[in-house]
C-alpha cells in the first residue's frame, strides 16, 4: 500500500489508466448517441492520453510536479476533439496543484484533483452539467472530503471513483438526449476509466494488456545471400498517420501479393509497414488510401548484396545525410506579415478552395478525424505572420484550436466555424487591408450567422434520435447541425433540403460534393436544387471529402 505518490508510481498510474481507456475506448465511444459519424469521444480520450503515455515513455521525472508537468504538456498537445481537450485542462490543473512537490499524499492529490476541475471550469466558456465536467466534479468532491477524514491514497481515490459514478448515472437525467437514449455520458464514463486505471496502479494490480506494435522485421544477413537469392529486391518500410479509423486488414492482404518480410505495427494514430517487395512506389500509392505519409525508408537489398559480396561499401538511406552540403540552397524567408489563416477541412478540392481564399495552411482533419492541437500548432508555426486565424470548421475542433494560444508567441484568433460553408463565408469576409485585428474576427465572426450549412452523410448507428427511428447505413440530412430527416433514398433528402432552402429565397448556393459521389449524380442534385430555388445564383463544385456525400451552403 502506498502512502505517498511518487514521479514514477504517477508515472506507472497515467500508463495504466491510458492502458485502460484505450482497452475500452470502443465501449465509450458506443455511448454517443447521435448517429452521425464522429470522431467519438472513447478514441478522442485515448488518443489524447497516449501523447502522455509517449513523452512519459521516454523520461524519468525526479518528482511527482516533473512527471505531472509532463503530463499536463503533452496531452495539451494532443488533445483531439472537446473530450481530448477537457481531459488535458483536468490533467492541466492537477499539474497546478502538484507544483513544487516530490511526492503527494491524499490531501495532496485530492487538492489537485479538485484544481484540476476548476481549471477545466474557468477554461470552457459555458460549463453544461450532465457531462464529464459534472462526473469530474463530484469525483473531486468527494476526494477533499476522503482525504480530510483521514483516508488514505487507495480509499481516496475508491470513494472519489464511487462518487464519480454516482454522478454519471445522474448523466442520463440532466440530459434529454441521454435520457431519450437511455445511456450515460462518454466522456464522464471515459474519465472514470482513467481514474480506475490509477487506482489499479495503487493497488499493484496488473496492467491491462494490449496489442503491442509489432518489432521492426530484423535486416537481411546479406552476406549469406547472394543477389539472385533475394526474391523482393526492395526493403521498404514507412510510416503512414491515420487520418480516418478502417481496418488495416485489406491492405495486409495487398502488401502480401506484391512481396514478403511483411509487418505491420499499429497503435491509434498512426501505423508502420516493413515490407520486402519490387514495385515500393505501389506499396506507398496504396498506402495513403488509409493516412498520411510521413515518413518511407526504401533500399535495393540486391545491390547491397553485391557490394557486400565484392567488399565494396554498402550504401544505404543513411548517406544521404551527407548529400547536405549539395542540396539547393533555403529560399530567404518572406517578409512578416499582419495577418495569416489557417483552416481545418478534409478534401482536395476544400483545402484548394480555401487557399485559393487566402489561407496560408489547411489542416487535414474534420468530422470522423479531429486533429490534434499538435497538428493544429504545426501549421501554424510555418506561418511567417504575427497574428494567424484559425478556422476550425468543426465544433468538436474549436477547443482544440482554441489550446494552440498557450504554446505559440503569435497572437492566435479562432473564429467558431462549425462548418466548411461557415469557414469558407468567414474568408470572404477578411479584410486583408484591415489594420485592427479585433475589428477583423468581429466582421468575420458576425459573418457565420449568414451562411446555413445541409449536409448528407450515412448512420452510423441504429438509434431513435431526435423522433426519428433511424436504421444503420440510412441516409442522414442535417441542418445547421440539427437532425433534419433520414431515409434510405439519397435523392429524397435532397428534394426535402432543397425545398427548405426554397423557403429563405436565398442568394447564392453552394453544393460540395464528396469522394464518394460521380459528377453525373452530382449534376442531377444540382438540379434538384435549381428546380426548387431558381432565383439563386448555384455553384458545384468536387469537394472531395470523405463522410458527407454533400455539403450545402445556402445565403
Amino acid at each position: 500500500m502506498y502512502d505517498q505518490i511518487t514521479a514514477s508510481l504517477f508515472r506507472q498510474m497515467v500508463l495504466h489508466g491510458a492502458a485502460c481507456i484505450a482497452r475500452e475506448k470502443q465501449a465509450v465511444n458506443d455511448l454517443n448517441v447521435f448517429p452521425v459519424p464522429d470522431g467519438d469521444t472513447g478514441t478522442n480520450m485515448s488518443m489524447t492520453l497516449a501523447a502522455a503515455v509517449t513523452e512519459l515513455q521516454r523520461t524519468e521525472p525526479a518528482t511527482v510536479d516533473q512527471a505531472a508537468s509532463i503530463t499536463a504538456s503533452a496531452l495539451l498537445r494532443g488533445a483531439r476533439g472537446n473530450s481530448g481537450v477537457i481531459l488535458s485542462l483536468l490533467f492541466r490543473g492537477i499539474s497546478k496543484g502538484l507544483k513544487g512537490r516530490e511526492r503527494a499524499d491524499a490531501a495532496a492529490f485530492a487538492a489537485a484533483l479538485q484544481e484540476g476541475v476548476s481549471s477545466a471550469y474557468k477554461a470552457v466558456m459555458k460549463p453544461t452539467e450532465g457531462t464529464i465536467l459534472t462526473v469530474s466534479r463530484l469525483a473531486a468532491k468527494r476526494a477533499v472530503e476522503a482525504a480530510a477524514e483521514g483516508e488514505n491514497l487507495e480509499n481516496m481515490l475508491e470513494a472519489a471513483i464511487a462518487a464519480g459514478h454516482v454522478a454519471l448515472e445522474q448523466t442520463i437525467d440532466m440530459n434529454p438526449v441521454l435520457k431519450k437514449a437511455g445511456v450515460v455520458d462518454a466522456g464522464g464514463k471515459g474519465f472514470l476509466l482513467i481514474l480506475e486505471g490509477m487506482l489499479s496502479e495503487l493497488r499493484g494490480e496488473p496492467m491491462p494488456e494490449l496489442a503491442e506494435s509489432a518489432a521492426p522485421a530484423a535486416k537481411a544477413d546479406f552476406a549469406a545471400l547472394s543477389a539472385d537469392e533475394i526474391p523482393f529486391a526492395f526493403d521498404t518500410v514507412f510510416i503512414v498517420r491515420k487520418t480516418v479509423p478502417c481496418s488495416l486488414e485489406p491492405f495486409r492482404e495487398y502488401l502480401n501479393s506484391i512481396g514478403d518480410s511483411l509487418v505491420i505495427g499499429e497503435d491509434d494514430d498512426a501505423f508502420k509497414v516493413h515490407v520486402h517487395t519490387d514495385i515500393p512506389g505501389d506499396a506507398l500509392t496504396e498506402a495513403q488510401k488509409y493516412g498520411t505519409l510521413e515518413l518511407a525508408k526504401i533500399e535495393n537489398m540486391r545491390t547491397q548484396a553485391e557490394d557486400l559480396a565484392a567488399g565494396r561499401h554498402v550504401q544505404s538511406t543513411d548517406d544521404l545525410e551527407g548529400e547536405d552540403e549539395h542540396a539547393v540552397p533555403a529560399a530567404p524567408a518572406e517578409p512578416e506579415k499582419d495577418y495569416g489563416f489557417v483552416a481545418v477541412c478534409a478534401g482536395d478540392g476544400l483545402a484548394a478552395l480555401f487557399r485559393d481564399l487566402g489561407c496560408d495552411g489547411v489542416v487535414s482533419g474534420g468530422q470522423t478525424m479531429n486533429p490534434s492541437t499538435q497538428s493544429i500548432l504545426e501549421v501554424v508555426e510555418k506561418i511567417n505572420a504575427r497574428t494567424v486565424f484559425i478556422l476550425p470548421n468543426n465544433g468538436n475542433i474549436i477547443m482544440a484550436a482554441q489550446q494552440c494560444a498557450h504554446l505559440t508567441d503569435k497572437e492566435i484568433i479562432v473564429i467558431p466555424s462549425k462548418t466548411v460553408p461557415q469557414g469558407i463565408t468567414a474568408m470572404m469576409n477578411a479584410d486583408f487591408e484591415c489594420g485592427d485585428t479585433r475589428e477583423m474576427a468581429q466582421a468575420m465572426t458576425a459573418s457565420l450567422a449568414t451562411v446555413s450549412t445541409a449536409q448528407i452523410t450515412y448512420a452510423a448507428r441504429d438509434s431513435d434520435f431526435d423522433g426519428f427511428a433511424i436504421h444503420q447505413g440510412d441516409y442522414l440530412a442535417l441542418r445547421d447541425g440539427k437532425l433534419f430527416g433520414t431515409d434510405p433514398d439519397e435523392n429524397a433528402l435532397l428534394r426535402a433540403l432543397a425545398e427548405d432552402a426554397a423557403k429563405s429565397d436565398p442568394s447564392f448556393l453552394s453544393l460540395y460534393y464528396g469522394e464518394d459521389v460521380t459528377e453525373e449524380q452530382a449534376a442531377e442534385a444540382s438540379a434538384i436544387f435549381r428546380t426548387a430555388c431558381p432565383g439563386a445564383e448555384l455553384s458545384v463544385l468536387s469537394g472531395g471529402q470523405p463522410v458527407y456525400y454533400y455539403i450545402i451552403s445556402v445565403e
